[in-house]
Order: C-alpha cells, then sequence, then structure tokens
C-alpha cells in the first residue's frame, strides 16, 4: 500500500474540480454570491496552472452576465487576457480575482486550500 501523498498537482487539481462543481451546484440553486465564492477558491487553487485559471475567470464571468455585473465583466474579460498571459511567469499569489480585489495584490490563502497547496 503507498502511503505516500499524491503529487502536487494532482492534489490541486482535484481540488478545483472540486470547487468548480461546488460552483455549479450553486448555479443551479441560483446562489449567485456563493457560485462566485467557489469560483474565487478555484482561482486560488488554479493561479500558476493556464486553463484551470481561465476556466475559473470564466465561470466568474459567466456569473456577472448573469447579475448584470458589467463592472464584472469587464475585469473578467480583462483577467482572462491575463492569464493566458501570465499564469506561467508571475501570479498574485491567494489573488480571488474579482473585481472587488486589485489584480496584483498578493492576498491571504484560506488555511484549508494552504493545506493542499503545501
Amino acid at each position: 500500500m503507498n502511503t505516500q501523498p499524491a503529487p502536487l498537482r494532482t492534489r490541486i487539481l482535484i481540488a478545483f474540480k472540486y470547487e468548480m462543481q461546488l460552483a455549479l451546484s450553486a448555479k443551479k440553486a441560483s446562489k449567485f454570491d456563493l457560485v462566485f465564492y467557489h469560483y474565487e477558491r478555484a482561482h486560488i487553487l488554479s493561479q500558476k496552472y493556464t486553463i484551470p485559471h481561465i476556466r475559473s475567470h470564466i465561470g466568474m464571468l459567466q456569473v456577472s452576465f448573469v447579475m448584470k455585473d458589467f463592472r464584472e465583466i469587464f475585469g473578467q474579460c480583462v483577467r482572462i487576457i491575463a492569464a493566458l498571459i501570465f499564469s506561467k511567469i508571475w501570479v498574485p499569489i491567494g489573488n480571488t480575482s474579482g473585481t472587488n480585489v486589485s489584480a496584483l495584490r498578493p492576498m491571504p490563502i484560506p488555511e484549508d486550500l494552504m493545506q493542499i497547496l503545501k
């Protein structure tokens, strides 16, 4: 029996998929604040992986359209382009990526996500 923890990338992507599923469940229940919360958590986990990183922003963009939040729509469009370019170069660790925070500001990582990212 292998008692070694799963490789870091595997752990992160499993947690990312889980957050994305929670966002989808909340979306089906029309709990849009909760949807955005789970996309933010998915974003924190995915920042260094280009495709998942972009997927978290697309999720936020979709919620922004539903909420008719034009500031967030514009912000997520810009962040999608930035994620495409910068995911492998530099990211502000822990940034939740809603337009309510600077896209360049590092932020504290929630303890449960920190355990996954270690």
